[in-house]
């Protein structure tokens, strides 16, 4: 297949996005006022809760079986790969663009977590439709598509809300505690007067905080007079971070879905009541569907309504974006393209084309639309955010459609 050919197959998934998106962001307008701030919270929560659920278990469940989660044992690693190369990078761009330290967390989570689950599901079923697809059977590829780009949200799910969120949570808390404690210091005599006329204060001050806060983790730690041994340190670290994290958050609806199509996909009894047309319970998997169907457009649609806000004047460092932009879209696929050839060579990836394309398409996506949740939730970035999501995702109509084309030549 030509690459004129191929850049069609993969450009025109990519014009459907940014025309829904477009639609969604013109709803969204102060003049048309259809999807205003209190609309889309009631709209996400009705993706959040009932659509994306619905969608990705009825997917998984339909087309996940032992045999198919022994072949996708890869793509956890490939998306765990994603995150750590992602943050690496990122660790960097914070280093060579400085930019302010309360978009440090956020910077980070651009870098690192990509659209895993929201645009594969647009995205994949699109190619799979188009005439010239090289995935086979447009009815077959959306099958298969559908359960590897759920499985992927699903998976990506688990690690933005366990690692970008403590991120960007960590980070916040940085912030108002060197906010708290200039403050503190003003009303004290001078910085050489503290540890002498307070302290016992400032030790039970200390001492709160380690106990309190997860970022104490991130900052100097004086010396002490008592030797304490590494392994003592590592488990007093992954204490911390255990208790710190957001397992709630981390069984989001999504996951959830995604454990119950596994189960339903998985034993073979309970498949055989759900999944099938003569299946006792398939009304159950026909009315999951349904609700799933409706996740793709209304997901686009408010997709297009959150850019609004990037639109309206937020200083942001350009440089910061400049760089967010360089590492998804150049420098990250570069690296997983590395990846997932390596992984190929080791025979770690079965042979399907459609497979393979998905793993390095993971690599090539605008950062996660949960990251501005995040921003909005510890009040650090919130406009920034909306400015960066605005830029990368308006740049991914060119960067998705070029690296489409050439990971399906690849793969092909």
């Amino acid at each position: 297949m030509g690459f004129l050919q191929l850049l069609s197959v993969a450009s025109f998934p990519v014009i459907k996005v940014l025309l829904v998106t477009a639609v969604g962001l013109f709803l969204a307008l102060d003049n048309i006022s259809i999807l205003e701030e209190d609309e889309r919270i009631k709209v996400n929560k009705l993706v959040f809760y009932v659509f994306n659920p619905s969608l990705v278990g009825s997917n998984l469940a339909k087309t996940i079986t032992f045999e198919g989660i022994v072949k996708l044992w890869f793509m956890p690693l490939n998306i765990l790969s994603t995150f750590m190369l992602g943050s690496a990078l990122g660790w960097i761009l914070i280093k060579m663009t400085r930019p302010p330290k309360h978009l440090e967390g956020l910077v980070l989570g651009c870098c690192s977590a990509g659209n895993l689950g929201n645009l594969l599901i647009i995205i994949i079923p699109a190619i799979c439709k188009e005439s010239g697809s090289p995935f086979g059977e447009p009815d077959i590829c959306h099958q298969y598509g559908m359960a590897y780009a759920s499985l992927s949200m699903a998976i990506g799910a688990v690690f933005i809300w366990s690692y970008v969120y403590n991120i960007m949570r960590i980070s916040s808390s940085r912030i108002q505690n060197d906010d708290s404690t200039r403050s503190d210091s003003s009303l004290l005599k001078g910085p050489g007067e503290i540890l002498e006329s307070h302290p016992n204060n400032l030790s039970e001050t200390l001492t709160k905080d380690t106990m309190d806060h997860a970022y104490t983790m991130l900052l100097p730690v004086a010396k002490s007079e008592e030797k304490v041994s590494i392994s003592s340190k590592i488990r007093h670290h992954m204490r911390m971070i255990s208790s710190n994290l957001n397992f709630k958050a981390m069984l989001a609806p999504s996951t959830l879905g995604a454990i119950t199509g596994f189960i339903i996909g998985v034993i073979s009894p309970i498949r055989n009541f759900f999944i099938g047309r003569s299946a006792p319970l398939s009304v159950v998997e026909e009315s999951a569907f349904m609700l799933g169907d409706a996740a793709v457009p209304t997901l686009t649609l408010i997709m297009g309504a959150n850019l609004l806000r990037g639109l309206k004047g937020v200083s942001t460092p350009v440089w910061t974006v400049v760089g967010i932009v360089v590492v998804r879209y150049i420098f990250l696929p570069v690296l997983g393209i590395a990846v997932v050839k390596g992984a190929i060579y080791l025979s770690l990836v079965h042979s399907d084309t459609l497979y393979q394309f998905v793993l390095l398409l993971q690599y090539a996506l605008p950062p996660a639309m949960n990251i501005g949740t995040m921003a909005q939730l510890f009040g650090a970035g919130e406009g920034e955010c909306s400015v960066i999501m605005l830029w990368t995702y308006a740049l991914a109509s060119v960067a998705v459609t070029l690296w489409s084309t050439f990971f399906m030549w690849l793969v092909s």
